[in-house]
């Protein structure tokens, strides 16, 4: 699915300052899209389970066409229901939205349940950030049926406790996630990074996926997280090391300097796996197409193409590199035993609402 470029609202893509949120009269159903995002500087550790309080800062790419597409329609349904790619949503994910709803709803003092209707253009617990897209997708469908207009901090933070990653996906382009330290999560929001033009779209860079599994991950990212973190004993040192990985993207960024970005967000990747691999027992996420896409990333920058790889929590790699590269980096991850597709993207918008219906 590509992201329509048609917009009615726009959540916003720089961190305009918390304002108290509006409450309108509720449209009888709001749909939203989101794009996926995909982290340079990773985020792996929580300091707080419940809110999705994040141990460390982390820096992203919104991408254009991956991501997800949310209508929400509050009724006088008995309960909540999930609609998920067409077919109707297991019990844990529909208490999961319906959890999420809730907030909503206390906020905008409602009781209506609701219908809740999602398509992904991404696949869902595959190492490919769909809750990212999801939730901010939700967050804003949500609170517009609801009647209520959050500020982009609010709705970020809103994101985060369905998503940690999700409060990013709320910004276009390259965002940043900042770990805050209140206790209410209340500055553990995300921004949009002001040096790259609007949504990232003036720096021409391409994300390459490439797919080496089917099927969801072997362990979610939560329960990895905790088990990283408990187990691990180089999980302090992981730690220890994202601030001057922030530090040294954001400069990247602002100086549109790939190879420093690129190297940044290898080093990253690899010791979030590092500390995941050490723990006890280990979490391995990657597979022989992974080790391979990676070979055949390195090879491609011996030979003179400026290309890097980062790798979430799955097994599939993502490979930055300039727009002109794309298709040659496609094709020459393609050719790799075990992957199966690839995908380009781009940097795409934030969320924003495409229709509402009075």
């Amino acid at each position: 699915m590509t992201l329509p470029d048609a917009v009615i609202a726009v959540a916003g893509t720089r961190d305009a300052g918390a304002s108290a949120a509006r409450v309108q009269v509720p449209a009888t159903a709001v749909t939203a899209v989101a794009g996926t995002n995909i982290a340079l500087v990773k985020y792996w550790g929580k300091r707080d389970v419940a809110l999705n309080l994040p141990a460390t800062g982390s820096l992203s790419l919104t991408l254009d066409r991956l991501g997800t597409r949310t209508t929400v329609a509050f009724d006088d349904g008995a309960s909540d229901r999930l609609i998920l790619d067409g077919a109707p949503a297991g019990d844990a994910a529909t208490a999961r939205v319906s959890a999420f709803l809730d907030r909503v709803r206390a906020r905008a003092e409602i009781g209506r349940r609701a219908l809740v209707t999602s398509d992904n253009s991404v696949p869902t617990a595959a190492g490919l950030a769909s809750s990212a897209s999801g939730f901010a997708a939700l967050a804003l469908a949500a609170t517009r049926a609801a009647g209520l207009t959050l500020s982009p901090p609010e709705l970020s933070a809103l994101a985060r406790v369905g998503s940690g990653s999700a409060a990013r996906s709320i910004f276009g382009g390259f965002a940043e996630m900042a770990r805050g330290e209140r206790a209410d999560g209340s500055d553990a929001v995300a921004h949009a990074l002001p040096e790259q033009g609007p949504d990232g779209a003036s720096w021409d860079v391409r994300l390459v996926i490439a797919i080496t599994a089917k099927g969801p991950k072997a362990m979610g990212s939560t329960a990895a997280m905790t088990h990283t973190a408990r187990t691990s004993p180089f999980y302090d040192a992981w730690i220890a090391s994202v601030p001057a990985d922030l530090i040294a993207a954001r400069a990247a960024i602002a100086a549109r300097d790939l190879p420093a970005l690129g190297v940044v967000a290898e080093r990253s990747a690899l010791r979030m796996h590092a500390a995941a691999m050490a723990a006890d027992p280990a979490i391995i996420y990657w597979n022989a197409a992974t080790l391979a896409a990676i070979a055949r990333v390195r090879a491609l920058r011996d030979a003179g193409t400026p290309v890097f790889f980062t790798i979430d929590a799955g097994p599939h790699l993502k490979a930055l590199c300039r727009a002109p590269d794309a298709d040659a980096v496609a094709a020459a991850l393609r050719a790799v035993p075990g992957v199966s597709e690839t995908l380009i993207a781009a940097p795409g918008p934030g969320a924003r609402v495409v229709e509402a219906q009075p």
